[in-house]
């Protein structure tokens, strides 16, 4: 019997990534096998994202595409899953006639069974139903991929939303928030540990909130308790929402060890009218008074954000004080974006909307600014010793495996504070050290750039 092979296409966020992984691991389980070319697949999965109009028009462009491979392979089967396959499952099917699957955010743990139906009965299928069998969650969050996993690995903590921030869809296509229960996180951390892991992010659209609707332990609490795992060097998470941030949260970063000195803290824009509008339900003063208590808790921390700009009504004194916030708060580094409307949401129904030309300049303003911000605060390093968890060859090595003397190779890696070192290792310090991915080094610090330091493990 020929040995059934599958594709995956993953658009969007550290959590699609994640749950595409996990979907690997879950096709690895039913005996197919995965191929980096799509013309090869029995199988392609995409992974799709609704935050941004650009994501979703790459989800259709790619599905698009895929039709000429459908004629000429009749039995291969094409799924659609993820946000917009949650929130457009009807327009998919309708728009592309070659698709046979579309499936939603909370039912990937079917997605064998489904496949097998479709052989079967040769018919397309929608699945987007939000609620799941205890057998169906517990098949998909159990499910690791059996290679080599690397140093660092993404742990879903929970999944949803309850915000409903004027601009975002996560919540209608997520659905509400829920809590995964504490035991069974530190028993998949302890599990990974044992594969070679050391380094976790703890994965939630809004991870300050965790346990409190199940009346399970603290964020705080379930950080700590993780902190004392065995052979765990690092943990980070993703996203905080800064009304959620308690003053317990903030005081995690000075007292436990293994949390890493970054923290990522979107804010989206630095203007209170604007915030209002947003629905964010907190305040510029509010935001500020997080990034003292996170400061006075761990001096040395790094804060990174996100930014929208252009949304409806923002005017040029609104973009002023998100200019302003920056400055004043000096974040490590940014994302940012224009605003898009997504259906569904209050924001796509608001007056006041911003020309795209206007947008568009905002951006690239704001973008200047931070980037000077980051080098300086990049310089600052040069002449110190960063401590490194090794990911291991740089990019550099990657893209010219063999060209560089092995004991002069590139090494790459993160600091505590997330910022991305590529550094050499002379001869006698590669003995010395022991350098391999997952390892702990003391990296001095040469150069520093907008987006990465360098520097060299002296002999």
């Amino acid at each position: 019997m020929t040995e059934k092979r599958f594709y995956i296409n993953t658009i969007g966020c550290q959590m699609n990534v994640h749950d595409s992984e996990r979907i690997h691991a879950l096709m690895q389980g039913c005996g197919y096998r995965p191929t980096p070319f799509p013309e090869d697949a029995d199988l392609i999965f995409l992974n799709t994202c609704a935050i941004r109009e650009k994501a979703e028009q790459k989800a259709y462009s790619f599905l698009g595409r895929l039709a000429a491979l459908k004629d000429r392979n009749p039995n291969l089967i094409i799924a659609a899953g993820g946000c917009v396959a949650q929130q457009d499952a009807g327009r998919i099917l309708e728009r592309m006639a070659h698709v046979d699957l579309v499936l939603g955010t909370r039912a990937y743990g079917r997605l064998p069974g489904i496949i097998e139906k479709i052989r079967r009965e040769k018919r397309r299928i929608v699945d987007v139903d939000t609620e799941e069998t205890p057998k169906e969650k517990e098949t998909f969050f159990s499910r690791e991929p059996a290679a080599d996993l690397g140093v660092s690995r993404f742990v879903t903590i929970m999944q949803g939303c309850d915000n409903f921030c004027a601009y975002c869809v996560v919540p209608f296509v997520r659905g509400r928030e829920r809590s995964r229960n504490p035991e069974e996180i530190l028993s998949e951390i302890r599990d990974l540990m044992e594969k070679g892991v050391r380094e976790v992010t703890l994965l939630g659209q809004n991870v300050n909130s965790y346990g409190k609707k199940e009346g399970i332990c603290s964020f705080s609490e379930l950080l700590t308790r993780i902190n004392s795992i065995d052979n765990l060097y690092r943990i980070r998470f993703t996203t905080s929402h800064p009304k959620d941030l308690s003053d317990d949260l903030a005081e995690t970063f000075g007292r436990l060890d293994k949390l890493c000195r970054h923290i990522h803290l979107p804010v989206q824009s630095g203007s209170d009218r604007i915030l209002e509008r947003m629905n964010r339900r907190y305040t510029r003063v509010h935001y500020m008074d997080r990034i003292r208590a996170l400061r006075s808790a761990c001096p040395e921390i790094a804060v990174t954000t996100d930014f929208i700009v252009g949304f409806p009504g923002e005017t040029d004194e609104d973009f002023q004080e998100t200019l302003d916030l920056i400055e004043t708060v000096q974040f490590d580094s940014l994302f940012a974006f224009k605003y898009s409307d997504r259906k569904g949401t209050r924001a796509a129904e608001l007056t006041g909307k911003v020309p795209e030309n206007i947008k568009a300049q905002r951006l690239k303003t704001l973008f200047g600014l931070q980037r000077t911000l980051t080098l300086e605060k990049n310089r600052a390093l040069v002449g110190t010793f960063q401590e490194i968890l090794v990911d291991g060859p740089s990019k550099k090595e990657k893209k010219q495996p063999g060209t560089t003397d092995p004991e002069n190779a590139q090494w790459t890696g993160r600091t505590s504070g997330n910022k991305i070192v590529n550094f050499n290792v002379k001869k006698d310090a590669l003995c010395n050290h022991r350098v391999h991915p997952g390892a702990k080094v003391r990296v001095y610090v040469q150069q520093a750039f907008a987006n990465s330091l360098s520097g060299e493990i002296p002999a």
